[in-house]
């Protein structure tokens, strides 16, 4: 099993949605998030001052799904996610050793 993380613009956080559900991804977790990568934030003046935003809001996605899936799942958050520009995110794959479903304690892929 392999945990994707990806890190994306809250903008695009429907079109992300949409395409894994395309590809039969039906749980994910999805919080909403503030940081910065290389773009260091932006500045904005309010009231005649200027205030540096250095932590811009960003939306944090998580997946869990079989290793066969893992691919299909990075290239559909790549798809719908990118605009070229930079901020566009980043994915994390991890190693899962396994998953139970509480409810009836199936283990592995078959928690998923």
């Amino acid at each position: 099993m392999q945990k994707i993380e990806a890190v994306i613009q809250p903008g695009k956080l429907d079109a992300v949605k949409e395409a894994l559900v395309e590809i039969g991804i039906d749980g994910m977790t999805i919080v909403e998030a503030r940081g910065h990568g290389r773009q260091k934030g932006h500045t904005e003046f309010y009231r005649g001052r200027e205030y540096s935003v250095d932590l811009l809001p960003k939306i944090k996605l998580e997946v869990v799904t079989t290793d066969e899936m893992a691919e299909k799942v990075v290239q559909a958050i790549v798809t719908a996610a990118q605009t070229g520009a930079i901020g566009d995110g980043k994915i994390f794959l991890s190693r899962i050793d396994d998953a139970i479903r509480i409810r009836n304690e199936d283990r592995g892929d078959l928690a998923l």
